[in-house]
């Protein structure tokens, strides 16, 4: 189904575009951005590959295409789906760095986010890491795979590198409640992570299935 292949792709390209402004731009820039760009272009063809052929890259679809391997009929909606998620993932980078305060003074202060940028980046990456387990873990296309466990587990890297210094990077109510019993500093803002990374599970699954990436109407 194109629907199900051109969401893969937003999703993807969408993430990967997300990590590469959340650890390259200023404030929180990371040092060690290219290997959180490299994992998320890993996890990311890991959970779409079966969907979409996992492209994420308009010149990759232009160059399958001329391989034969892809219709233009396809290729056309996947460089556009690929477009608009790297624009929307652009969109949210510069909101969410927007929202950051301190760093600028002498000596530097810590940097602060917003709630709205904390819940923001909780939810977009229990989004991709859900979906990863979902594509990778629970899918026809990838039943019996042994990466499963690397692309989860390279999910929650991708997710700490790119937000971890807004909001902690939990993605794991459970990892929440936790740290909230050995460091008491973050009970006041438990909230966050719980109800983020809440929605952005069930959101994961919706999308799912809403579009069989998951291939369970194809097989009945």
């Amino acid at each position: 189904m194109l629907a199900g292949k051109l969401v893969a792709e937003f999703i993807g390209t969408f993430f990967l575009v997300f990590t590469i402004g959340m650890t390259v731009k200023s404030p929180d820039a990371s040092a060690l951005a290219p290997l959180a760009i490299g994992s998320a272009l890993m996890i990311m063809v890991y959970a779409t590959g079966h969907i979409s052929g996992g492209h994420l890259n308009p010149a990759v679809t232009l160059g399958v295409t001329l391989r034969g391997k892809c219709t233009w009929a396809d290729a056309i909606p996947y460089m556009v789906a690929q477009v608009i998620g790297a624009v929307a993932a652009a969109a949210l980078v510069l909101f969410i760095k927007g929202t950051a305060t301190g760093g600028a003074v002498s000596p530097p202060s810590p940097i602060q986010y917003t709630v709205a940028a904390k819940l923001l980046v909780e939810f977009l990456f229990t989004f991709a890491l859900v979906f990863v387990v979902l594509s990778t873990a629970t899918a026809k296309g990838t039943q019996g795979n042994s990466f499963y466990g690397l692309a989860i587990g390279f999910t929650v890297v991708v997710g700490a590198f790119a937000a971890g210094p807004v909001s902690g990077g939990a993605f794991n109510p459970a990892v929440a409640v936790g740290v909230g019993v050995f460091d008491s500093s973050t009970i006041p803002g438990i909230w966050i992570p719980l109800v983020a990374d809440f929605l952005g599970g069930a959101a994961a699954a919706i999308v799912f299935q809403a579009f069989d990436m998951g291939g369970d109407r194809k097989a009945a």
